[in-house]
């Protein structure tokens, strides 16, 4: 669980001790958001809307895998954090290659899925984080923050539908896991995620490269 920063004194030496006993948690960033549900609420009953955002939540699966890993929903977009231990005492996902296939395959069958008035499409936005800590302002409330949730976020805004974004460490991870596996790459969703894409984002000092997963359509292009 977060630890709890609270303080009333702004100059407090107790705070700066605090601060400086954080330890960082590594993890990894997972941001999900559902496709055109914003202007279905305008074209919409709530009994429509309302039963298409719990079909698709219920088929995103990993979801419920990861349900003590959820921190936040925002609209229609939630965040989870995976932090390496949750990701190494999970029964199913303790391979960050089986983590992706799982989310391709999910948004593969959702962008594809005939019922388009049962169920929406998402977007995925996927980045391993070294530079976050497990902290809260709020007591009861489990949160992240640090560099690299503030950059996932940024990273989520490149996700479309069609494209599963992740960073170059999270795409080196699954190229571990891989190897560990002794599962070639050319014979897995690996082969199609693209060359690294250079981006300078607002408020962070440095060109960020990320890459992307193109996800394919039975219907044609959109």
């Amino acid at each position: 669980m977060a630890k709890h920063i609270r303080e009333l004194n702004p100059d407090s030496a107790d705070m700066n001790r605090l601060i400086n006993s954080l330890q960082k948690t590594p993890g990894t960033c997972i941001f999900v958001d559902i496709v055109n549900s914003t202007s279905d609420k305008y074209q919409c009953g709530p009994e429509s809307w309302i039963r298409k955002i719990n079909n698709t939540f219920n088929f995103i699966l990993f979801l419920n895998d990861f349900e003590d890993c959820l921190v936040k929903g925002i609209g229609d977009e939630l965040m989870l954090y995976l932090p390496d231990k949750a990701m190494e005492n999970h029964f199913a996902f303790k391979s960050y290659f089986v983590l992706l296939q799982e989310i391709f395959s999910t948004l593969e069958n959702l962008r594809n899925h005939p019922r388009k008035d049962l169920f929406y499409e998402c977007k995925v936005g996927i980045h391993y984080c070294t530079n976050v800590y497990n902290i809260t302002f709020f007591e009861g409330v489990n949160d992240f923050y640090g560099v690299d949730i503030d950059l996932a976020a940024r990273l989520m805004k490149k996700s479309t539908a069609d494209k599963i974004i992740i960073n170059e460490p999270f795409y080196h991870r699954v190229l571990e896991s891989l190897k560990s596996s002794n599962l070639s790459p050319e014979n897995t969703i690996v082969k199609s995620i693209s060359q690294p894409i250079f981006e300078s984002f607002k408020g962070i000092p440095k060109t960020v490269p990320y890459r992307e997963i193109e996800i394919p359509s039975v219907f044609g292009d959109d």
